[in-house]
């Protein structure tokens, strides 16, 4: 017996519901073709790619072999984050700040896997990140001092948030240029450089 066309159909259409189940149906409600995510996820076995990305025994990146963890900064305006290191992963978080420090936990191919200081993020192409290291006030305000002292006089004060280049850090103290204001600030006041870190 012949099905006709609507049966035809509604077939078709149980067999792919069976096949790529709820999350191929999540993936089509976000405007992207099951079918295409059906063939190019699987591609890339995302625990594998997690595995391979991790610091080496010695803790540099497997690609850059450069030290891992490490801070960066967002090189352009915006960028995404995607839940894996490919353009087929969604998006799950948008970094819409130039200079942001974000730390790389992990690297494949030419994804980063980075975070910013609450802990968001994702994989990003590593063209939207670079070397230049920045920090941002984490503090309610953070004064900006004329040396690495408690005792000297203040120069400008920050507050939480602003985003500053990093110049130079001691044991305690780091000396950042927050739009043009330069001055030596507390390390614990700032998120972007790690507490035993020594910039030159």
């Amino acid at each position: 017996m012949t099905m006709r066309a609507g049966q035809e159909f509604l077939a078709i259409a149980a067999i792919l519901a069976a096949l790529f189940g709820p999350a191929g149906a999540a993936q089509a409600q976000d405007g992207t073709a099951v079918l295409q995510d059906a063939a190019v996820e699987p591609e890339l076995d995302l625990d594998a790619a997690v595995e391979a990305s991790v610091a080496t025994a010695d803790g540099r990146g497997p690609v850059t072999n450069l030290p891992m963890p490490r801070f960066v900064s967002m090189k352009a305006s915006e960028g995404n984050a995607r839940r894996g290191p490919s353009l087929s992963h969604r998006i799950d978080w948008v970094f819409r700040h130039r200079d942001m420090p974000l730390r790389v936990t992990a690297e494949f191919g030419h994804w980063r896997r980075v975070e910013d200081r609450d802990g968001a993020g994702g994989w990003v192409h590593y063209s939207l990140i670079s070397g230049v290291r920045t920090v941002v006030v984490s503090a309610e305000t953070a004064d900006l001092r004329a040396r690495d002292n408690a005792a000297a006089p203040v120069q400008a004060r920050a507050m939480a948030g602003v985003i500053a280049r990093l110049e130079q850090c001691g044991p305690d103290w780091c000396r950042i240029n927050a739009g043009g204001q330069k001055g030596w600030v507390q390390k614990s006041a700032l998120w972007g450089v790690d507490a035993d870190e020594l910039v030159e």
